[in-house]
């Protein structure tokens, strides 16, 4: 259970603590103080001024008189006591400002680790794994820390190295018994006199193997997005890869008798040809292949209008409605919805390598469902 009086930062919970503990020991200090002063009357000494010597006579030496100084004790009243307790108290009040403020100033330079360690964690994701902490100082708690911390880090840089090094195996394995497949298909096809069953399951088994392809070609490249560490950029025009990708497709377009609407400005982005030509593909695949025969397609591309502004290529497509929860899982990996979308020929990588994409480029995916049915992505780059 929360409370809600006390602080969240550790750099004030430590300045209270700071103060709370001075003011502490000077109220102790200070009532001990005045108790063995005031516990017993006070020793004084009296020095009273000699009286004045008369002038010497003529002819008389001087006299010399000695004046011993009288002592005696004083008991003290509380007004004395009181007097000295709330001069005491004032300059405990002022001490403990100053040590207030000390407190503060302390604590940040305590916990001035604890920023930068946050800060460069920050900063960390799984395309810079291999950088770390590197925390400098003296051995103590702070610098352990940092060094579990990048302990960490190089596990979990090795596991994801691990991981892409065996899609990417993986992926290249099987391209060579699927090409030995689809030979022994065409050398089978190719016979003459065959049965007409023969036709129709190599028609099946080739949907299969070029399913098998894409989802192949899918996963080596979401293997080498996720890997991209210092990529090759140029200057790029979204526009024209948006032209491309929907001219590319032009017959699917035709056959389902889909609504073209595109709206694009003239912008350069600098980034990966390659990959950036991937990510426009995918947009526009994932929004005919999802659509309905007979439906829409609207593309777009703007340009940053403010200094916080980015560059977006926004698709949106008609289709069934859709719920947050399902859109949700769209950017996941083999997420395929219904089905409607299941019996599609893709391969549900689509959106996943759009957003790795994206994040390469330091942007992200949104994807948004239309109160009319169908779905809006937005890639902000």
């Amino acid at each position: 259970m929360s409370v809600p009086w006390y602080p969240r930062r550790i750099r004030m919970r430590l300045t209270l603590l700071y103060a709370a503990l001075f003011l502490a020991s000077g109220i102790v200090l200070l009532a001990v103080a005045l108790y063995l002063v005031f516990r017993n009357p006070i020793l004084v000494t009296f020095d009273p001024t000699p009286p004045s010597l008369p002038s010497p006579m003529p002819g008389r030496s001087d006299v010399l008189r000695v004046f011993r100084p009288a002592t005696g004790t004083v008991s003290p009243t509380w007004a004395t006591v009181r007097a000295a307790a709330a001069q005491s108290a004032g300059v405990l009040a002022a001490m403990a400002a100053v040590s207030t403020l000390l407190g503060w100033i302390v604590a940040g330079r305590v916990l001035s680790p604890l920023r930068t360690m946050a800060f460069r964690t920050r900063r960390i994701s799984e395309q810079n794994l291999h950088e770390r902490l590197a925390l400098t100082g003296p051995r103590d708690e702070m610098t352990e820390l940092a060094t579990t911390i990048d302990g960490l880090l190089g596990r979990l840089e090795a596991a994801f190295e691990a991981q892409r090094r065996f899609i990417a195996n993986a992926s290249h394995e099987l391209r060579t018994p699927l090409a030995m497949m689809r030979t022994s298909l065409d050398v089978a096809v190719a016979k003459p006199g065959r049965p007409r069953e023969v036709d129709v399951l190599g028609g099946k088994l080739r949907e299969g193997l070029d399913a098998a392809d894409r989802l192949l070609e899918g996963l080596l490249l979401l293997a080498r997005t996720q890997n991209v560490e210092r990529m090759e950029t140029s200057a790029v025009s979204l526009p024209d890869l948006l032209d491309a990708a929907l001219h590319a497709r032009r017959a699917t377009i035709e056959d389902k008798r889909l609504l073209v609407e595109q709206k694009v400005e003239p912008v350069l982005y600098r980034g990966n040809d390659t990959l950036l030509a991937s990510l426009v593909d995918n947009l526009v695949d994932n929004a005919i292949r999802h659509n309905e025969p007979g439906g829409w397609l609207r593309a777009q591309v703007t340009v940053p209008r403010g200094e916080h502004d980015r560059t977006r290529i926004i698709v949106e497509n008609g289709g069934p409605l859709l719920t947050r929860a399902e859109v949700d899982l769209l950017g996941q990996p083999f997420q395929r919805l219904g089905s409607q979308r299941t019996s599609q020929p893709g391969t549900g990588l689509g959106l996943s390598i759009i957003a790795a994409i994206a994040e390469v480029h330091h942007g992200r995916l949104l994807l948004q469902a239309r109160d009319e049915g169908g779905l809006r992505a937005e890639v902000e780059l």
